[in-house]
């Protein structure tokens, strides 16, 4: 007969050939009794601390409290738990990729707050820029520091520049607003475009190349006229237009004697994708249902390169200066001049062979 006690410990039997008790506890301790004939009972040991003690008596004597370990090669060691490795591992991470680790580990990734997520990016993005590969490479931190405010934009932002790059005779406000916080070296600084719809941006003219160029595979390809060719081919024109564009637009910046940012340039001759876009666009639809595609491209071209010329007329006007050179050329005449080329570069980068 045999007893189990769950109390931690086990009682004694008068007799060890009758009885024999086996105890099981959480504190990982096991005590048992038994006789001379205790060999053939059943021995139930137990615990997690990976410690055990029996007690033994010969026949006809009184219980004695002898201890024995057992050896310590019938010991397994428990392998290390996921929270110990990650303690232990993670130590490497900063304290956002913890929580980020320790949240896919225990299942709770569904539970997390997007701010974690976000200070995860964070902070990914910052040892990028701190111990990446952004300053093994000469001077490309320099060129993502540079970078980073034109890309400072917001669904707000894109809204309103995108009307006010079609529809800029609608609007009288093209200044563009100056930071209060003084420089160290006195330069005036000015509002990023999440916070100045005046101010130049990138994002929109890389995206409104992006979608000119792809929208120019379409209209070869509906002609049944597509080549792989034709997509770098369209693009290496845009940008090899532009950049003629804006050497010349800063020839005449120097020679008056003003200072413009070359980036700022870029940002606001790449407007013009925009409209071409919308050309395009609307000369493949009107094509395809109506079989008036050049018409309709050039219809839409006479608006959105007057709207793009007016826009250039009233940036230019604002980032040149009142007084410049006295020896250099004239404001008013390279305002004018500066607004005149988008005609012209609008209508070169033009592809209409294969619209219907």
């Amino acid at each position: 007969m045999s007893g189990f006690y769950e109390g931690g410990y086990s009682g004694y039997g008068g007799d060890g050939s009758q009885n024999s008790a086996s105890g099981s506890g959480g504190g990982g301790y096991n005590y048992s009794s038994g006789g001379a004939s205790s060999a053939s009972s059943d021995a139930f040991f137990s615990g997690s601390m990976g410690s055990s003690y029996s007690q033994q008596t010969q026949p006809n004597s009184a219980p004695s409290h002898g201890y024995q370990h057992q050896p310590q090669q019938q010991q397994q060691q428990q392998p290390p738990s996921i929270g110990n490795f990650n303690n232990s591992s993670m130590n490497f991470w900063n304290p956002a990729m913890t929580m980020a680790a320790n949240a896919a580990v225990s299942g709770g990734i569904g539970d997390m707050n997007s701010q974690v997520m976000m200070n995860v990016a964070e902070s990914m993005g910052k040892e990028f820029l701190q111990k990446g590969w952004a300053k093994a490479v000469p001077g490309l931190e320099r060129s993502m520091l540079g970078l980073r405010p034109y890309f400072a934009v917001d669904n707000s932002y894109v809204k309103r520049k995108m009307t006010k790059v079609l529809f800029p005779f609608l609007f009288r406000d093209w200044a563009r607003q100056e930071k209060l916080e003084p420089t160290p070296d006195g330069l005036v600084t000015y509002a990023l475009p999440l916070h100045d719809e005046n101010a130049p941006d990138l994002y929109i003219p890389s995206m409104s190349l992006l979608t000119y160029v792809l929208l120019c595979g379409l209209c070869y390809g509906s002609a049944g006229k597509f080549d792989p060719e034709v997509l770098p081919d369209v693009t290496s024109k845009c940008i090899v237009t532009q950049v003629l564009e804006v050497v010349a637009i800063r020839i005449g910046f120097y020679l008056m004697e003003a200072p413009v940012a070359l980036l700022d340039l870029f940002s606001y001759t790449g407007y013009k994708y925009l409209g071409l876009s919308v050309n395009m666009l609307c000369g493949l639809v009107v094509g395809h249902f109506l079989g008036y595609g050049h018409r309709a491209y050039y219809f839409t071209y006479l608006w959105t390169a007057t709207a793009v010329s007016y826009f250039i007329l009233k940036v230019m006007a604002n980032c040149i200066p009142r007084r410049t050179s006295a020896v250099g050329p004239k404001r008013q005449f390279m305002v004018l001049g500066f607004a005149a080329s988008q005609f012209a570069t609008c209508w070169f980068v033009s592809q209409t062979n294969f619209l219907q």
